[in-house]
């Protein structure tokens, strides 16, 4: 059949103009920031005036996936510096390996970075020799390393996922934790129990869930300066989260930002794959649920930053669009949009 000339004129004009919609929308899609070695966990900041990713290096270990993630079995750093938010990811080469941490054992995931004094802090998350995660110290006069660890762990320290955040006051807090793999079911009650392998346990769904920490650094940044506290998260009517709350508790990977004079903990709900935050007039808490920030990406983890670059706010994240596995990840970065009132914009990804 034969299309009237007219009618073709207007397909073809629809066409187009479907074809450009598309374009803009796979443009606007973000892309792997690192495309020649998988990297998660993105622990973003700017030190002078560039940006500065610190993430964890997946491989390919071959070791078979379960609840306590023991196919992240990753084995050193790479830091990654953008001179502009659109630009390239430069990779600055080992910053630390597992070898020349003096205490380690197995599995450096998820680190973070802070700057103070004049040298450069790279918190990380390990097993030592007797397979506990603790959280370690390295040090470089250089943001991009490469770093020396101290000989042991920050006493006290336990669990995953270090945060670092230095207030306008120029106090430094530090976040930690994360259940199942990440092993802070195992210290509720302040001492190691090896027989909790996720949550608190079957039959106390109804109980307050496990929280996060937080604990102020001493100045030399090497050790607390205190006792870790519980990060407390809030529901709408002021009653702490619940364990069976799966869509809003805490599992892991937080992160502390300040916008105004509210402080920020966002963080991963673990099992059901979003990024959520809650908001506090202390860095100390408690916090109050406000929303999800990401709905789940591809792959079972979700882990991010949060910064303020040139004006613009971003969020720096993980999914696994290169490889198509979980334990094989690729860094992004987007805009971070809010509402009028600090509230976060939620993000499709």
């Amino acid at each position: 059949m034969t299309i009237p000339y007219r009618l073709a004129i207007i397909l073809s004009i629809f066409y187009c103009a479907s074809e450009n919609v598309a374009a803009q929308s796979n443009a606007a899609k973000p892309k792997p920031l690192v495309k020649d070695i998988y990297t998660a966990d993105p622990s973003a900041h700017v030190f002078n005036g560039k940006i500065y990713i610190y993430p964890s290096h997946d491989v390919e270990s071959n070791v078979p996936q379960d609840d306590e993630g023991g196919h992240f079995n990753m084995r050193d750093y790479h830091i990654f510096s953008m001179d502009d938010i659109n630009g390239p990811a430069k990779d600055n080469g080992v910053a630390l390996d597992v070898k020349d941490i003096p205490w380690a054992g197995r599995q450096l995931w998820a680190p973070d970075a802070a700057f103070k004094n004049g040298t450069y802090y790279l918190y990380f998350p390990v097993k030592d020799k007797k397979d506990v995660f603790r959280i370690g110290v390295a040090t470089s006069k250089s943001p991009t390393g490469p770093f020396k660890s101290e000989a042991n762990p920050i006493p006290g320290s336990y669990s995953i996922d270090p945060a670092v955040f230095t207030d306008k006051d120029g106090k430094t807090y530090m976040y930690f934790g994360g259940i199942w793999g990440g092993q802070l079911q195992r210290w509720h009650t302040g001492k190691y129990d090896a027989s909790l392998k996720t949550d608190l346990g079957k039959g106390r769904e109804n109980e307050p869930a496990l929280t996060a920490k937080v604990a102020r650094m001493k100045d030399n940044m090497l050790v607390f300066d205190e006792s870790p506290k519980n990060v407390v998260i809030l529901d709408e009517n002021g009653k702490p989260l619940l364990a069976k709350d799966t869509d809003r508790r805490f599992f892991e990977g937080a992160w502390m930002h300040r916008f105004g004079d509210k402080y920020y903990f966002s963080y991963s709900t673990g099992d059901t794959h979003l990024l959520a935050y809650a908001v506090s007039s202390s860095p100390y808490g408690p916090f109050t649920y406000k929303g999800v920030i990401m709905k789940p990406v591809t792959g079972w983890t979700t882990h991010h930053s949060i910064i303020e670059f040139k004006g613009k706010w971003y969020i720096f994240y993980h999914d696994v669009e290169l490889s198509g596995k979980t334990h094989l990840r690729n860094i992004k970065v987007r805009e971070l949009a809010r509402e009028k009132d600090g509230s976060i914009k939620t993000i499709n990804p």
